[in-house]
């Protein structure tokens, strides 16, 4: 990857983050999702499962909802999918659904992470599709915001 490659990877994840930060007003995990076509922010979420008692209202898939409507269409395989923490199995499979061209994840999930801790979906040869993902990338802010968010409700 080129650095520019690599700094706009960086400064969607900082979006990521940002989104992210708005999730503990009300309850919820700070995970936050942006989706990115040609260049441009089209959708930006955070999780809404205590927000809506929504069991799917994860960041990935509210993001990925925003950016199909936007788009006018549920094949989003020239976007790119930036994402705090590591997808969990039902996002993975939101994401190959959708046809995600890319995924770039920061924070590794142990416990649920389903593209390269504890499951790898997106590689499966199996399925019709296997994006290509990046992971790690700022990774020690994504698990830090996680963290301390924990820590508090301990």
């Amino acid at each position: 990857m080129s650095s520019a490659e690599l700094a706009a990877d960086e400064q969607a994840m900082r979006d990521a983050l940002g989104e992210a930060k708005m999730a503990p007003a009300h309850g919820d995990v700070p995970v936050g999702a942006v989706v990115v076509h040609d260049g441009e922010i089209i959708a930006s979420r955070h999780n809404e499962r205590e927000k809506s008692g929504d069991p799917t209202a994860h960041a990935e898939v509210l993001a990925l909802q925003d950016a199909a409507a936007r788009l006018g269409r549920w094949r989003l395989d020239d976007c790119t999918q930036y994402v705090t923490r590591e997808p969990c199995v039902m996002c993975a499979g939101a994401l190959l659904n959708a046809r995600i061209g890319r995924l770039v994840f920061g924070a590794a999930d142990l416990k649920a992470g389903a593209t390269s801790s504890l499951y790898n979906v997106c590689a499966d040869p199996r399925l019709n599709h296997n994006p290509p993902f990046r992971h790690g990338v700022l990774a020690a802010e994504c698990s830090a915001l996680l963290s301390d968010f924990f820590a508090e409700r301990r």
